[in-house]
């Protein structure tokens, strides 16, 4: 997944319906375009192409004041609607998406209800301690994987990315335990 479709989706439905150059303002303002590939030219192929895929209805408005051309404004179908719920669904319980992707994800968490997001985020919590005991199960005990050389490294780094990623996703379902974020229907 690219989280460029994410973002643009999430910033439209939040705005209802908007133009390009609306759309990426958005997502400048929350720096996507430092730390994803959410840049100019992917969130105009991005509305282009989900037009063509239905997910996206447009509205041609007229002509600007200054002389420029018609804008096109974009606006979610009920497809689309489906699409970006399922896009934030698999990005918040996806065990190892895009850094980029999860934080699209973290970043439009709100726009679930609170208990969906935390049965989505408590499934990734658990396939991350199920990835770190598939890594384990078939190590002699007492391995000492600093003797296995690379291969030793190897599994260190994902036992170290299973451990951090579980650790995580257990801090943000406390915070939403807690009452964190106003979320969808609060």
């Amino acid at each position: 997944m690219k989280p460029v479709r994410l973002l643009v989706l999430g910033a439209l439905r939040r705005r209802g319906r908007a133009h390009g150059y609306q759309v990426r303002a958005d997502l400048e303002s929350w720096g996507a375009h430092e730390w994803s590939t959410a840049t100019s030219g992917s969130v105009y192929h991005a509305l282009k192409s989900m037009a063509g895929q239905g997910l996206l209805v447009t509205h041609e408005t007229v002509a600007s004041e200054a002389g420029g051309p018609p804008r096109i404004e974009y606006e979610l179908t009920q497809e689309g609607e489906r699409e970006y719920l399922d896009l934030l669904g698999q990005a918040l319980a996806d065990r190892e998406p895009s850094l980029d992707v999860l934080g699209a994800a973290v970043g439009l968490i709100e726009d679930l209800p609170r208990e969906r997001a935390l049965a989505l985020l408590r499934r990734r919590a658990r396939a991350m301690r199920e990835w770190r005991a598939s890594i384990t199960a078939y190590l002699p005990e007492g391995t000492d994987l600093a003797t296995w050389g690379p291969v030793g490294e190897v599994l260190t780094l994902w036992l170290s990315t299973a451990d951090a990623g579980a650790q995580w996703t257990d801090r943000m379902i406390r915070r939403l335990e807690e009452g964190a974020f106003t979320m969808a229907g609060e």
